[in-house]
């Protein structure tokens, strides 16, 4: 009978326990990735359309993101993205990571 009550107590307990907190999906995409923009400079001046790829193996980086200078676009930071920005013809202008 005793044993019982303990058991029962046992799996009251457990059931109140917090679950850790789930990650944020951009957190494990980044972990252990980064940006290295630097690596892929001597692409600037080149079209994106050509060099786009080169640069984000250049700079290890997961993701490409690819924009004509002043279009708006998200503030989230993610170490692992090279950011690809154009003139209105398709030129890299600049690269960052973020």
């Amino acid at each position: 009978m005793k044993a019982i009550a303990i058991l029962t107590s046992a799996l009251v307990l457990t059931a109140c326990a917090t679950a850790p907190a789930p990650k944020d999906a951009a957190e494990d995409a980044s972990a252990g990735v980064r940006c290295n923009a630097n690596a892929a400079e001597g692409l600037i001046g080149r079209p994106a359309d050509a060099a786009a790829a080169l640069a984000q193996k250049s700079s290890g980086a997961r993701t490409l993101r690819r924009y004509v200078t002043g279009s708006p676009v998200t503030m989230d930071f993610r170490p692992d993205r090279l950011n690809v920005e154009t003139d209105a013809a398709g030129t890299i202008v600049k690269l960052t990571c973020g």
